[in-house]
């Protein structure tokens, strides 16, 4: 759903003469002026682009309507905090690799990388694999956690990381 090119479109072309009118009044700040202008001469995809950036910017939800942060009280604190749970997942630094499933055929080669990415016994390692879905390890860095991933998918087994 577009939000300057459907809900602004009518609005484009009085925007053109109110900007080419503040540059040429002199009292108004030149930086706005420039700014307008550069705005008005965006496609509408652009337009849609940099409406979603100012929203995250601003932290508003993607799916409210533009009058939803007008203030306290409002629709604003709920779409500030749907944003903010959005945010806590974008900034998410501690991962979990999970064992999702695994070939049977497998099995032997997923229970040594077990035990190499762990400090557990073949024992312990087996009853760990055979579990799944089972969390291997948990609170890893992203870099850490993909690599791990990697390892896992390349001897069989279905990985996710959480």
């Amino acid at each position: 759903m577009p939000l300057f090119s459907s809900k602004f479109a009518p609005l484009i072309p009085r925007l053109r003469r109110l900007s080419t009118a503040a540059a040429t009044a002199g009292g108004e700040d030149p930086k706005l002026s420039r700014i307008a202008d550069e705005l008005l001469a965006l496609s509408s995809a652009e337009l849609d682009d940099y409406s979603a950036l100012m929203r995250l910017k601003l932290r508003l939800s993607l799916t409210s309507n533009p009058a939803a942060g007008l203030g306290p009280g409002t629709a604003g604190d709920a779409a500030s905090g749907s944003a903010g749970a959005e945010e806590a997942a974008v900034v998410k630094t501690a991962f979990d690799v999970k064992i999702e499933k695994y070939d049977a055929a497998a099995k032997i080669k997923i229970i040594k990388e077990v035990r190499a990415m762990t400090d557990l016994g073949l024992k312990e390692a087996k009853e760990l694999v055979e579990k799944a879905p089972v969390v291997v390890r948990a609170g890893l860095p992203k870099e850490e956690a993909e690599a791990l991933a990697a390892k896992l998918k390349a001897a069989g087994a279905a990985v996710a990381l959480e």
